[in-house]
């Protein structure tokens, strides 16, 4: 008998979808455990034994640093007890181990901020943010999103649009040079970005509802196993999510369970 898919979906600090997307995790076949970041430091459960880490969105430290910024500090500098290790080396040897990383909202904010996305190479520098909405205000909306099927990423293949909510007040994403932004093109590692009614990418409000350059929603790394996005999957796993669900046919399954669904199989087959 195969191996059972084990999700880890990390709270505390100020995270506030956990339980959503470990039912996504569970509704894709996993078995999923939320766990509190004060148990990780503590030694009391060991990152090591899963497959799929999931950072969840949310608000960590109350953005007060910005967004995620307080919480990246902490994970990068904070010791495991009884080691020398921080959790932020743990992250990383998950990482070298191939297995996969999801940040979703305040878990992509998390992952970009600590360098570990995109993760050009080895040395987890910082080379973007995400930042405050062109509008200056929080924004709730649904958004169309255009999915790059050259992209290496896992968790979105076999897609070729999405329709997910977005919930931020700083979801604009910026990169720290144009070199930057040409080599996530050329590498193909935007996945996400806002589209207008007809599929296509824009910068135009309220499409792109927060100015992000590219109209970027979403990115991965080279491997494709690490990936972030600010738009919400784990708000979309039912046709009952949906604003319209009353007034227009849908399938039963919500498209933001793809990506799970993705996650959890590509382990699956990997376990195997």
């Amino acid at each position: 008998m195969a191996a059972k898919v084990k999700a880890m979906v990390i709270s505390g600090n100020g995270t506030n979808c956990e339980r959503e997307v470990a039912h996504a995790c569970r509704l894709a076949g996993a078995d999923a455990d939320i766990v509190h970041i004060s148990a990780l430091l503590a030694g009391r459960v060991r990152l090591e034994d899963y497959h799929f880490l999931n950072l969840a969105g949310g608000f960590l430290d109350g953005d007060d640093l910005g967004s995620a910024k307080a919480g990246a500090n902490r994970l990068a500098h904070a010791r495991v007890a009884g080691r020398q290790d921080s959790l932020a080396d743990d992250l990383r040897r998950f990482i070298a181990a191939g297995k996969l990383v999801m940040g979703v909202c305040n878990g992509f904010q998390l992952l970009v901020k600590m360098g570990l996305l995109p993760l050009f190479d080895a040395d987890f520098r910082q080379t973007c943010t995400l930042t405050f909405n062109d509008r200056g205000r929080f924004e709730n909306r649904w958004c169309n999103l255009q999915v790059n099927s050259s992209s290496p990423c896992v968790y979105t293949r076999g897609m070729a649009d999405i329709y997910l909510p977005v919930r931020h007040g700083e979801g604009k994403f910026v990169a720290d040079s144009p070199y930057t932004l040409a080599r996530l093109e050329q590498e193909n590692l935007i996945v996400l970005r806002y589209a207008d009614v007809t599929g296509q990418p824009t910068l135009d409000y309220p499409d792109n509802p927060n100015g992000s350059v590219a109209a970027i929603a979403g990115i991965c790394d080279p491997s494709g196993r690490i990936f972030g996005l600010m738009p919400h999957p784990e708000a979309y796993l039912d046709r009952t999510h949906h604003p319209r669900w009353t007034r227009e046919s849908l399938p039963e399954e919500g498209m933001g369970l793809g990506l799970y669904r993705n996650a959890v199989d590509f382990i699956a087959a990997d376990l195997l």
